[in-house]
């Protein structure tokens, strides 16, 4: 990898890194003011259900792939310098699937309350699926946003342009926080649902609209259905469009089976799952999203050897969610206190929800490496495989959750998600290797058991420490939870810094160096 590729990845690893990093304390945040508001209690269960259908059409439409489909298509266009050609190709797939998705969004607006229905079928409680489905056609709309930000956002990743997509997320959080606060005395849990148009609409198209437009965009509408280009992004997209990934399909089994578990429960799964993603998207989102228009521009020079070490550096990088996730398990009590015990969420709602955290936490580095394998595919413009083995996958994990939520309930369903997370990332990395293998076969096998190792021992000592020291001199409150969280986290840091020092780490040892590095000039 030249000089350059590396000096703009850092930059942008940087930029998307501390978007993510940002959006997801911003995210946790954002549930800490809603479990204040609601608590774990029905109407947060409803809040949930209501976005189930719109993530649908969602998937259904692609639009959280947009990035990836799009991207190489674009990008194509500028390498073959022939940009008025990107620009009408971007208007065609803006007024098509627009279109198309402006239908199906008044279709289950109409249908709403049948829907909910069918997504929650073991809810009895006829109040909490009216309001599921009031809340559901309030953000239904939002979609449409969504849908024409992710465009927006992938010319100006194509261009190279990071800041304002890094700024979405955190205004659409800011925008469901908003509407939380200054809506729920009024409108009660539907306050937030408003807050998520509002802040979709600001975050994910305003602001992207601006950007693009300072990127160069042209728009201008067209329903040219015969353009070969367009053919091509439909064949691209409609893999995704009908495959289960992992996220999604999570999100919606936790849901889905969640509905038969006690009243409260699809709520604190949310909230473990809030929590188990502020890792994923600091080590993993940020890095798949940095790196991405780099390995298409890759393909695109027909760099594949360099774009595969590129990948596997990646995954090594990444394997510090492990130790990360050892630490939170650890600490999963205090978390969830420090976190969400105000207002309406109890003693035993932060009992549960930290116990659930141990079980997703478990599943943490396989969410945060699929961003990153499946990049590769989608790279390569091969969204058919990696699809078909994702939803083969998914499908034969289903008996997971139904026999974790029946047999061990809350914890057994969160369980499920780790592990079914688990089997899909190992086996569609198995299948990259034999497509593209690497040039140390076993590297990263023996590099991600090294650091599996670590962790235990290191995640043993902390519990020792915690249990017989920390917790035994610091009494239970708020401030001694923070206290033990310090500690227990100081602690954390030297044994990891030993520990990658004796087992010679490179990759981990580079990670901390720059984290502290970060850390030190913030507020040295």
């Amino acid at each position: 990898m030249s000089f350059s590729h590396a000096k703009k990845i850092g930059i942008a690893s940087l930029i998307m890194m501390t978007s993510v990093f940002l959006s997801r304390v911003i995210g946790v945040f954002r549930e800490m003011v809603i479990s204040y508001i609601g608590g774990a209690k029905a109407p947060v269960d409803a809040y949930q259900i209501a976005f189930v259908l719109p993530e649908i059409l969602n998937h259904i439409l692609a639009s959280g792939f947009l990035s990836i489909t799009f991207i190489p298509i674009f990008s194509k266009y500028l390498t073959d310098n022939d940009e008025k050609g990107g620009w009408k190709i971007f208007s065609i797939v803006m007024t098509v699937f627009g279109c198309v998705l402006t239908v199906l969004i008044l279709i289950s607006m109409v249908a709403a309350e049948d829907l909910v229905r069918l997504i929650a079928p073991r809810i009895e409680d006829k109040d909490v699926l009216a309001s599921a489905a009031r809340m559901t056609r309030i953000i239904l709309p939002a979609q449409i946003f969504f849908f024409a930000g992710g465009l927006l956002m992938a010319v100006q990743f194509a261009k190279e342009k990071f800041f304002l997509p890094a700024l979405a997320p955190l205004v659409y959080n800011l925008g469901i926080i908003a509407g939380g606060i200054f809506l729920s005395p009024y409108v009660g849990m539907e306050g937030f649902s408003w807050g998520v148009l509002g802040g979709a609409f600001m975050g994910n198209f305003l602001l992207q609209y601006m950007g693009a437009r300072k990127a160069g965009m042209v728009f201008f509408p067209s329903l040219n259905m015969r353009h070969p280009q367009l053919k091509n992004y439909i064949k691209v997209t409609i893999p995704l469009m009908i495959g289960l990934s992992m996220t999604f399909s999570t999100e919606f089994f936790l849901k889905y089976f969640g509905s038969s578990l006690p009243e409260g429960s699809i709520a604190r799964l949310n909230y473990a799952f809030r929590v188990m993603l502020i890792l994923v998207g600091f080590f993993g989102q940020s890095i798949g999203v940095a790196i991405y228009p780099f390995l298409s521009q890759l393909v695109s020079s027909g760099k594949k050897a360099e774009m595969g070490q590129l990948l596997a550096n990646a995954l090594k990088y990444m394997a510090i969610v492990i130790p990360f996730s050892a630490l939170f398990m650890v600490l999963r009590t205090e978390l969830i206190g420090l976190l969400f015990q105000h207002g309406k969420f109890n003693a035993l709602d932060t009992h549960l929800t930290a116990n659930a955290l141990a079980f997703l936490l478990i599943g943490a580095i396989a969410f945060a490496a699929q961003t990153v394998v499946t990049r590769g595919f989608y790279a390569m413009q091969s969204t058919i495989y990696p699809t078909v083995i994702n939803t083969i996958t998914v499908v034969l994990c289903i008996p997971l959750f139904y026999l974790g939520t029946a047999y061990i309930g809350l914890n057994g369903l969160a369980l499920a998600a780790a592990v079914s997370a688990i089997i899909q990332v190992i086996v569609l990395y198995y299948l990259w290797t034999k497509r593209n293998p690497p040039r140390n076969g076993n590297g990263i096998l023996i590099f991600y058991l090294k650091v599996i190792a670590i962790s235990l021992m290191i995640g043993a000592i902390l519990e020792y420490a915690r249990k017989q020291a920390f917790s035994v001199m610091i009494p239970t409150s708020p401030w001694g939870n923070l206290l033990i969280c310090l500690l227990t986290g100081g602690l954390f840091l030297i044994l990891l810094i030993c520990f990658a020092w004796v087992f010679k780490l490179d990759e981990v040892q580079t990670v901390l160096k720059r984290l502290l590095n970060k850390f030190r000039l913030s507020f040295g």
